[in-house]
């Protein structure tokens, strides 16, 4: 009953509005209310296209057996050459291809060759990560096996000039580069890393790919479980070591170029956009990830244009480059397209781009109930709404869609979010991570018809609801409510924070964003009353009494964005406060078990998760010292969207070395490092307190652009 009085008061509100504004100008025969736009959509809507126009992208490829289509790469160049021509000839505009400078890495392929414990001659195809490497033809090496490829795996093996095959899960213990870097200090030629689970687990004869996160000279290459099992009886039966032939060729280049190509449907009010977008780099023949992805992002443009939609606002079909890797030897290497496209080429779309839809996985679906779709904290009350206007897929997604928010790094709407655009995408399922995500496994016979028939229109409609809108349809009270669930007044209150003001900021500014979206959705009801009956005049006249509105409520976003997203040592996007308040949980809990002479429990379930110092247990010094670096001290350029995210750091790898040495001490003597967890303790109260203070001021200035936007 709550809704459909507000929904009343709103409509009531936008019809008054509307009378205010109206000119006497006759319809025009353009009028057309956005349920016709979105009917017209439907009847051009053609799947047909965009699953054959995937399959033309798979075939361009820098591995011949395998795919790869990499950043920078001759693949995919080509294939932006392909998707610039098929812009314009879908009726796409201003077809643009957009340069910008990069690394780049082409994989041209790798086979491993070795006789099998059986004397059996056996050839092994190998998968690429972003390393240099290039034998110059096939090379005898010997190969070890070093478990992990951890500190303590390396005591008894010397691997100077060898390769090192080594089992890895990345999903539950540690990204590749740990160990590749490892090896390289010890002088390893190579590594040759078997999923142990984690990803890949769809079959043992499944290579992955993933981002290196690390220096170009730690080569690593992929091998499947199969020929890793295989190999490693060999090695066993050769007393520790067994001699292979490698011909491998993996080029990373600094400084290369790469290209964003993007294509325009003119809208009448030309400098407001919408903006569409994919990426067109994949590993293996990255079916899913993301060629059906950039087929949809096509078949959705070419439905507009024939369905003879004219736009208010210029929608805008961008297809990007080096989604998957981009800039060697850093954290955060990927998103490398989506990021200087927003930050480098055109920073100027900020303020102008009302939203950004992004598309990952479209076309996949294994039964689900529900599609889900994550979104800016911002967007989610409009997905939501929207949810419930989309057209039925019969067996498709019967519950609809679940809206997930705030966006995360794991794909491109990360970097539009950040640049103060908000954004959306497909989620990315955990079924598919863990089987054929980055495998080539990902290919056509993951697709779901009609799975690519729901998003086809639930992305269309999207797109339609955005352009019928003077503003983006922005409801600021979600993050804040996200906000006021994350505050823990106990600990706060023992550090000094002042939780009682954080709290009262952050309730005011949830108030008052309920306000801002009130006036959001009244002026955005009459402005697709006045386009529906195309009275343009009366439309354009809205804006001219609200002038600053639309670039308000994007400023307003913007501010949200750059002041209340940090990111954890794992990536994931928090609020500042929360940094330190999960470090001080743990560090109590640790430091209380240590002043009770339980080692086990401090080491064990409490100091690996403060900051980074998991690395500690695994890793050597160099190591550590090497992967925190460069997050801390790398340039703004290198770090990309992650710069400045991270705040402050504890250095507990001799803290946790000495534990682990007393782990099973009968009277363990732990007085240095309570005395260290005590001194750690104190500087993240401090950061706490801090932190808290600049939250504070950063929420209030925010609530101020909220009461602009609320009137």
């Amino acid at each position: 009953m709550k809704k459909t009085l507000k929904t009343a008061a709103l409509f009531m509100s936008a019809l008054m509005l509307l009378t205010a504004c109206q000119t006497g100008q006759k319809p025009s025969s353009q009028a057309v209310s956005l349920q016709a736009a979105q009917e017209a959509f439907l009847a051009k809507v053609d799947v047909d296209y965009a699953h054959d126009l995937a399959m033309r992208i798979i075939e361009i490829r820098d591995n011949e057996e395998l795919g790869y289509r990499t950043a920078g790469s001759p693949a995919e160049f080509e294939a932006g050459e392909l998707l610039a021509a098929e812009m314009e000839a879908i009726g796409l505009q201003n077809v643009t291809k957009d340069p910008f400078t990069l690394d780049t890495w082409t994989f041209e392929g790798a086979q491993l060759q070795f006789q099998t414990v059986d004397g059996i001659e056996q050839t092994a195809t190998l998968g690429g990560y972003q390393t240099q490497i290039d034998t110059d033809g096939p090379q005898s090496y010997e190969v070890v096996y070093a478990g992990q490829g951890t500190e303590a795996d390396y005591e008894t093996l010397d691997v100077t000039g060898k390769l090192v095959l080594i089992d890895i899960n990345q999903r539950e213990n540690w990204w590749i580069n740990y160990p590749a870097y490892e090896a390289h200090t010890r002088g390893a030629v190579a590594v040759l890393a078997a999923q142990d689970g984690g990803y890949s687990e769809i079959s043992p004869d499944a290579l992955n790919a993933q981002d290196i996160c690390g220096p170009a000279d730690a080569p690593a290459l992929s091998i499947s479980r199969t020929d890793a099992d295989a190999l490693r009886k060999a090695i066993e039966g050769g007393n520790g070591v067994a001699t292979v032939t490698l011909d491998a060729k993996s080029k990373v280049k600094k400084n290369g170029t790469s290209y964003n190509v993007w294509g325009v449907i003119p809208g009448r009010r030309s400098e407001e956009m919408v903006l569409m977008s994919a990426h067109y780099d994949s590993y293996f023949d990255g079916f899913q990830d993301d060629n059906i992805a950039i087929a949809l992002m096509m078949g959705i443009a070419k439905s507009m244009v024939e369905s003879g939609y004219q736009p208010e606002k210029t929608l805008v079909f961008c297809a990007f480059s080096a989604e998957e890797w981009g800039v060697s030897d850093t954290r955060y290497d990927w998103s490398t397209g989506a990021y200087n496209q927003m930050f480098r080429v055109r920073p100027d779309w900020a303020g102008k781009v009302m939203a950004n839809i992004n598309f990952e996985l479209p076309g996949y679906n294994m039964d689900y109930d529900a599609t889900q779709i994550r979104t800016s904290y911002e967007l989610s009350s409009f997905a939501a709404d929207l949810a419930a206007t989309l057209p039925k897929v019969e067996g498709t997604f019967p519950k609809g869609v679940e809206v997930i928010a705030p966006t995360q790094t794991w794909s491109d709407d990360f970097s539009m979010s950040i640049a103060g655009i908000p954004a959306s995408v497909t989620a990315l399922r955990g079924d598919f991570a863990q089987t054929r995500y980055h495998s080539q496994m990902d290919d056509e016979t993951t697709y779901d018809e009609g799975a690519m028939e729901y998003h086809y229109n639930m992305y269309g409609y999207m797109m339609l609801a955005y352009d019928r809108m003077a503003v983006a349809p922005l409801d600021f009270a979600p993050r804040f409510d996200a906000l006021l669930k994350t505050i823990d007044e106990d600990l706060m209150e023992a550090a000094g924070a002042d939780h009682a003001a954080l709290k009262e900021a952050a309730q005011k500014a949830r108030d008052t964003a309920e306000l801002a979206y009130q006036r959001v959705e009244t002026v955005n009801a009459a402005y697709e009353a006045a386009v529906a009956a195309g009275d343009f005049a009366a439309a354009d006249k809205l804006l001219d009494e609200n002038p600053t509105l639309y670039a308000d409520v994007l400023s307003a976003f913007k501010a949200c964005e750059d002041a209340l997203v940090r990111l954890t040592w794992e990536d994931v996007s928090v609020f500042p406060h929360e940094l330190p308040s999960m470090n001080l949980t743990a560090l109590q809990l640790a430091l209380k078990a240590l002043e009770e002479g339980d080692v086990a429990t401090a080491v064990d379930e409490y100091l690996y998760s403060v900051d980074n110092n998991w690395y500690a247990y695994d890793w050597s010094r160099d190591t550590y010292d090497y992967f925190t670096n460069y997050v801390l001290d790398q340039p703004e350029e290198r770090l990309m969207w992650g710069a400045g995210r991270i705040v402050g750091h504890e250095d507990l790898f001799d803290t946790v070395r000495s534990l682990l040495a007393q782990y099973e001490a009968e009277t363990p003597d732990c007085s240095r490092e309570i005395a260290r967890l005590k001194q750690v303790i104190d500087n993240q109260n401090q950061l706490l307190t801090d932190l808290t203070k600049e939250e504070i001021a950063d929420i209030e200035a925010i609530t101020l652009m909220l009461e602009a936007i609320a009137g």
